[in-house]
């Protein structure tokens, strides 16, 4: 599990932590019960408080990303399938509307930007 932690950010460092953790699920570079380090173990690594560490496991775990078991620790949580895609068509909306917004910006057309989509898309089914 990698986080990078910004002091220069305007975001609280349990937010950041728990927005790159549910990224990593839900892109599935973290899948269904992998283990997650103590709160002590990552709160070390990224050189900050165990209770911040804490706050991002708790809202990971009322969010129902992490599951905790008492004596052996915390773990991605079973994902509901139909959830887990929504996130993810989310996940891609948002990132979609940024290039559309940037592509508005700098003038490119919907028909060029269609283009781009299909030759992006075409290249990577084959």
């Amino acid at each position: 599990m990698k986080i990078i932690i910004s002091n220069a950010s305007s975001e609280p460092i349990y937010e950041q932590i728990s927005r790159q953790v549910k990224t990593q699920i839900i892109s599935g570079d973290l899948q269904e019960g992998d283990g997650l380090p103590s709160i002590r173990k990552l709160a070390k690594e990224l050189y900050i408080s165990v209770i911040t560490t804490k706050r991002a496991y708790e809202e990971l775990e009322k969010e129902g990303f992490i599951d905790t078991v008492g004596g052996k620790g915390t773990f991605v949580a079973v994902q509901n399938k139909e959830l887990l895609r929504e996130k993810k068509m989310k996940s891609i909306e948002d990132m979609m509307g940024k290039i559309v917004l940037e592509a508005h910006k700098l003038g490119v057309t919907h028909a060029e930007l269609k283009e781009m989509l299909d030759i992006l898309f075409d290249s990577k089914e084959n």
